[in-house]
């Protein structure tokens, strides 16, 4: 294996288990009881970090991988669903988002937590054939707002403090 891959798969492998232990603590503490499902998407800082340090591909592997295994390791099959959906509309939100001239990595932090969370209530409409579900959405995307510019700033400062500017739009 040459260096490059070595190199890559090193990044990888420690974003994966960042991205677990950051899952883990996630499903440790209920950020908000009063609305159920909604965390603060900690792992999510992993993601955002390989989007910008590692491209689109390592990216969407990174989140394919945190919600494969926080789902095997921490959560139910349900859950892991929810998860999928979520990250696949977060992905493709955030990827999206960089490439928009202006847009930080806060803007493409919350732009990946309201897709995520609308992904979410897709995926609950269509399982639980609910209309209702709608209902509890405004508060979803206030809470992605929320968590995505916290996120989005954590993200940030890591990306700085590691020298990592990316590719496309600066952090």
């Amino acid at each position: 294996m040459d260096a490059m891959k070595t190199k890559r798969l090193t990044k990888m492998s420690l974003l994966t288990a960042t991205a677990l232990l950051l899952g883990y603590l996630e499903y440790l503490l209920p950020v908000f009881p009063a609305l159920p499902g909604v965390r603060l998407g900690l792992g999510n800082i992993a993601v955002l970090y390989a989007l910008y340090a590692m491209g689109r591909k390592d990216a969407f592997l990174l989140m394919l991988l945190k919600v494969l295994l926080c789902g095997l390791l921490f959560a139910g099959a349900f859950s892991t669903l929810y998860a999928l959906a979520g990250g696949f509309c977060s992905v493709f939100a955030m990827c999206a988002a960089k490439r928009l001239p202006g847009v930080s990595t806060v803007g493409v932090s919350v732009a990946g937590a309201v897709f995520h969370n609308a992904g979410q209530a897709v995926v609950a409409c269509l399982l639980l054939g609910r209309g209702a579900v709608l209902s509890y959405l405004p508060a979803l995307l206030l809470a992605a707002i929320l968590t995505g510019l916290l996120t989005g700033l954590a993200a940030k400062g890591v990306l700085k403090a590691l020298g990592e500017h990316g590719e496309g739009n600066g952090v």
